[in-house]
């Protein structure tokens, strides 16, 4: 076996993670929800706008902790 069959496993994996990540995030502007939640802080001004999507950031950690629990069993 040659010493570079772990490492080209590794970037195979690799490219896989960043190639369902790319399509992830090409897929998110598409929901209409996101982002624009009760909760979500959004301020503009003259020349500048702030936007901090609090609530949305919590649904998104709540479905992916039951996704990961749910795998991890």
């Amino acid at each position: 076996m040659n010493s570079f069959d772990g490492l080209g496993k590794t970037l195979i994996f690799l490219g896989l993670v960043l190639a369902v990540l790319g399509g992830i995030l090409l897929l998110l502007p598409k929901i209409p929800w996101l982002g624009k939640l009760p909760g979500d802080i959004f301020f503009k001004g003259e020349k500048w706008t702030f936007h901090f999507p609090v609530t949305t950031c919590i649904v998104i950690s709540i479905i992916l902790t039951l996704l990961f629990s749910l795998f991890k069993r």
